[in-house]
């Protein structure tokens, strides 16, 4: 089965021939040159392929998309807010080696402890968020320098040390 990455979110519609804003976290301008499917997430746990028909660069964070099929801003708008996604060898693509996304895959090393795989990652303006599955139960760790030890790229392993009753939160 085909491992998927969210890569962003449609924020808006552009003009009345059903162009889509995406705003994306892959941490470097692109155009998306070559791909030529996208999947969106249309409800919870389900997601569409769609066709690109074009894509044109607004700024480093953000792209026109325009669909195969979607031809009014009407159509578009039901867009409006829906996860995108990549299949991982087009994620491996297109994301920044340094983008805070790489790190989906990862497992957080806390004090020589796996305590989960990266699942998510939520940029907040003075620290990550990862989500993780902390023993059946959603988690959210923070991945701020001050926690930080080290990311080790070769093993996907992302090493902290959490403040103290951190994870007790969870249990």
């Amino acid at each position: 089965m085909t491992n998927y990455h969210s890569v962003g979110k449609i924020v808006a519609t552009f003009g009345v021939k059903g162009e889509v804003v995406l705003h994306h976290s892959l941490g470097k301008k692109t155009s998306l040159k070559g791909l030529e499917t996208i999947f969106i997430e249309v409800k919870k746990d389900e997601m569409l392929p769609y066709f690109l028909e074009s894509t044109r660069i607004k700024n480093d964070e953000e792209l026109f998309l325009k669909f195969e099929g979607i031809d009014t801003k009407e159509a578009a708008h039901l867009l409006m807010q829906k996860r995108v996604w990549l299949p991982q060898e087009e994620f491996e693509k297109y994301v920044a080696k340094s983008a805070p996304i790489m790190l989906l895959g990862f497992h957080i090393i806390n004090e020589g402890e796996d305590i989960g795989e990266i699942l998510e990652v939520i940029e907040q303006p003075h620290q990550l968020l990862c989500r993780i599955d902390l023993k059946g139960r959603e988690a959210l760790i923070p991945v701020h320098e001050d926690f930080l030890l080290k990311i080790d790229k070769k093993k996907k392993q992302v090493h902290v040390e959490l403040p103290e009753g951190l994870l007790d939160i969870y249990s």
